[in-house]
């Protein structure tokens, strides 16, 4: 019997925790209405873009390790929901994260958009 191929520790992980150790990036921490907490890793200057992509990142990694739903239409859940911090929403992809204030280890939400 052979076992599903589910990907180990990739060589950006890796990367990203040396980046860590050496003050190259940070760690935030993206909170769900669930409750779960995402530690997503960014360099230090990122900006609302790079978070949003590197979050993409954690979730389709752990998505292939727990053999969970493949696909999701991240445009759908960008249209659907946001980015905020103390209360303020991440509405500029261009702007970096510290000049919304965020530094390493703080908490951003990921909250559903109200309707119009």
């Amino acid at each position: 019997m052979t076992r599903p191929c589910r990907p180990q520790v990739t060589a950006e992980e890796i990367g990203s925790q040396v980046a860590l150790e050496y003050g190259q990036a940070m760690t935030v921490r993206v909170c769900k209405a669930d409750g779960e907490t995402m530690p997503v890793v960014v360099v230090q200057n990122a900006s609302v873009l790079e978070l949003k992509k590197a979050l993409r990142r954690h979730v389709q990694l752990r998505q292939a390790r727990q053999g969970g739903v493949q696909h999701l239409s991240w445009k759908y859940i960008w249209r659907t929901y946001h980015l905020t911090y103390a209360g303020e929403k991440l509405a500029d992809d261009r702007k970096k994260l510290r000049e919304y204030g965020i530094r390493n280890r703080d908490e951003v939400s990921f909250i559903k958009k109200l309707r119009k």
